[in-house]
């Protein structure tokens, strides 16, 4: 492992302030419970998203997470952990997660700043739009799997079906 100098960085702006000026820019309700943390509340097609942003300064690195209300009954946990498995094989950035405490799907994704690095309007507003796009894409399979009992790779082709044109 390399040595960790443990040495503060400065920075110009908090990591946490960059993201809560694209909530504001966007109108997205938020709250900044304290300097290091940030929850909004963005409304997708499928569902309400929490988008929870957290600064971590040992390690530096802006952790995010995107939830949505979807309990996992224990009896369908297996079929949604493989399907998390196949989902993660399709992104390119972040992965969903099975928070078994609170039986819970989750994406996340941690973006590291070390050095000093400071993050962009632009790279938080990719990150949110991977969170939520990954939220949105999959959520029909998520549902397929809890509430129409399907498999996870039925779930997933149905998920992935795409419709062109106009009936």
């Amino acid at each position: 492992m390399i040595a960790n100098e443990n040495q503060p960085v400065e920075r110009r702006e908090h990591p946490v302030d960059v993201v809560e000026r694209l909530a504001s820019r966007n109108e997205w309700t938020f709250d900044r419970a304290d300097e290091d943390e940030i929850s909004i509340l963005v409304a997708g097609v499928w569902a309400q998203y929490e988008v929870a942003f957290t600064w971590l300064p040992e390690i530096e690195s802006l952790h995010v997470s995107c939830s949505f209300d979807l309990k996992i009954p224990s009896r369908r946990r297996a079929e949604i952990t493989a399907l998390v498995q196949l989902i993660n094989e399709q992104l390119w950035l972040g992965h969903f997660d099975l928070w078994r405490r609170e039986d819970i799907v989750m994406f996340r994704h941690a973006h590291c700043l070390a050095g000093g690095a400071q993050p962009s309007d632009a790279q938080c507003r990719t990150i949110v739009n991977a969170a939520l796009g990954a939220c949105e894409n999959y959520f029909q399979a998520f549902q397929f799997v809890l509430w129409s009992g399907r498999s996870a790779r039925e779930a997933m082709d149905l998920a992935m079906f795409e419709t062109k044109g106009n009936a």
